[in-house]
Formats: structure tokens, C-alpha cells, sequence
């Protein structure tokens, strides 16, 4: 009996090796909107990616940013696409390594209608604020921490789910205020954005990057690095960069990008650290 375990667990072993000697990865997104947009934005992209390196990129998204969350903390994603501080809480629970983040920061906002009585952020005390999700970081945890923490203001928060739903929310007057970040702000529909206007913006951080758990080797991990960064030098690559709001890829460093979030003490807006 021991004998056949014992085959057994070699063989197991053995797939295991060669599913990674092959260069087959899953790819996993935050998801900042819906999963069909999610998958429009990024199947081209890790396609290109595949393509241009030999190495199988997998996209697995999640239903939201809980079962995103369970991903990361179990390990379960060989790459993904994360906030600046699940980058932050992934490293010591599962080694993963930043890889590369775009050059432009990440600025959360916070924004009301253009004909709105709410013009500044003091106009927003005692009221209801929409937000994508409790864990999103800069339309979520990074702008709480600032209008909470750093400003006093009082306010009852509304989770939505996705920064689209709090831009359409916000157009259609059914909330006072929303959160989101600059960059979606700017990437969402002209007759959407034209109705809004930004009252407030948190001070820039590192941007979104792209992590890899610590068992992807280092080979195919810098071959990733090197094909997102090829991207940028071609007509095609620069728009497939332009649709996931990642047009100038830069390596990202732990201990520089960020490690600096930890003294934010950001874990008193997290959902999940609360459960």
C-alpha cells in the first residue's frame, strides 16, 4: 500500500513540475468593474502576453473584491493585477512579489454631481457616500482614512460594488458623494463623466501593480516583466496598455512602492481585518 502512495505522490509531483516547466500561470485581476469588463479589458492583453513569451497566462477573475481577497490569501493566483495595499498585506502572507506597477500614481477622489449642493468636503458631513467596495483600496480604504482619520468628517459609507456603479449612482442623483480613483474617472463614459465634478483627492501613492507568487521562477517571472514592458514600444501594445490604465510599465519595489502604506495604519479601514 505505502509502495502505490508512494507512486502516487510522485506522480502528482511530477504534473505539478511539469505544469510549471511548461509555463502555465493563472493571471488574476482586482476587480475594480465587472467581470465581462474585467475580461474584455485583459483577455487581449495576456493573449499578446502569451504570445509574445511562450508562457500560458490563465485569466481567473472574481466575483468581487471578497472572493478577489481569498485568492490572494490563499495563495491560489500565480499572477495577479492588485490594489497598493493588497500588495501591501500579500507579501508577508504569501510572498508575493511586486513586479511592475505604471508610471502615473494612484489618486483616490471623491466626487458629487456638478449641480449638487455638496461642493466641499465639510458639505458632506452627516451624509451617505458611495464606495465600489470596503477593501477598494484608493476609491475606498485610502480616501476613508483621509475624509475619516486625517479630516473628522461623519458619514454613513454605501458599498456598490464597482467604480461604475458609483459613477452612474452619482449621474442619476440617488447618492450625495462617491469615491472612486482618477484613473477610472477618466476612462468612464463622456456623458457619465460630464455630469461629475471632483470635490476632493487623497495625496498620490504608488499605482496597481502586478505581483507573482514566489513559486512562479524567476525566468518566467522576468520574461513577463520584459513582455508588458515591449508593449509600450509598439502601436498595438500601447493600446492594449491604454485599455487597463497601465500605458507606462515600471519595475515596482516592494520596500520603496509599498511597505510606506503600513505607517497609514490602513488596517482600521479593512473590512476584512474586522472580521
Amino acid at each position: 500500500m505505502c509502495k502505490y502512495l508512494l507512486k502516487a505522490l510522485c506522480g502528482l509531483l511530477m504534473l505539478i513540475n511539469c505544469s510549471l516547466a511548461a509555463g502555465r500561470y493563472t493571471f488574476s485581476v482586482v476587480p475594480q468593474f465587472g467581470p465581462d469588463h474585467l475580461h474584455q479589458e485583459w483577455q487581449p492583453v495576456l493573449q499578446r502576453i502569451s504570445h509574445d513569451t511562450g508562457i500560458v497566462l490563465e485569466l481567473k477573475l472574481a466575483a468581487g473584491y471578497t472572493q478577489f481577497d481569498a485568492i490572494l490569501n490563499k495563495g491560489s493566483a500565480d499572477f495577479a493585477y492588485v490594489n497598493p495595499y493588497q500588495a501591501l498585506r500579500a507579501r508577508p502572507r504569501q510572498g508575493y512579489v511586486p513586479l511592475l506597477k505604471d508610471r502615473k500614481p494612484l489618486v483616490g477622489i471623491l466626487l458629487a454631481r456638478k449641480d449638487s449642493r455638496f461642493k466641499s468636503v465639510q458639505d458632506l458631513n452627516g451624509q451617505a457616500i458611495a464606495f465600489p467596495a470596503p477593501n477598494a483600496f484608493g476609491a475606498s480604504i485610502l480616501l476613508r482614512a483621509h475624509l475619516s482619520g486625517r479630516m473628522g468628517l461623519q458619514f454613513t459609507p454605501r458599498y456598490l460594488g464597482t467604480h461604475s456603479n458609483v459613477f452612474l449612482h452619482l449621474a442619476r442623483n440617488e447618492v450625495g458623494a462617491g469615491g472612486s480613483v482618477l484613473a477610472a474617472f477618466d476612462d468612464e463614459q463622456a456623458e457619465v463623466r460630464g455630469q461629475l465634478h471632483i470635490i476632493y483627492q487623497t495625496p498620490e501613492v504608488a499605482s496597481h501593480p502586478i505581483v507573482a507568487h514566489p513559486r512562479v521562477p524567476l525566468k518566467d517571472r522576468n520574461a513577463i516583466v520584459q513582455a508588458f514592458m515591449s508593449l509600450a514600444q509598439d502601436e498595438a501594445g500601447r493600446a492594449l496598455l491604454k485599455e487597463i490604465r497601465f500605458s507606462n510599465p515600471v519595475p515596482a519595489l516592494y520596500e520603496k512602492d509599498y511597505l510606506p502604506l503600513d505607517a497609514l495604519k490602513l488596517q482600521k479601514y479593512d473590512a476584512e481585518e474586522k472580521n
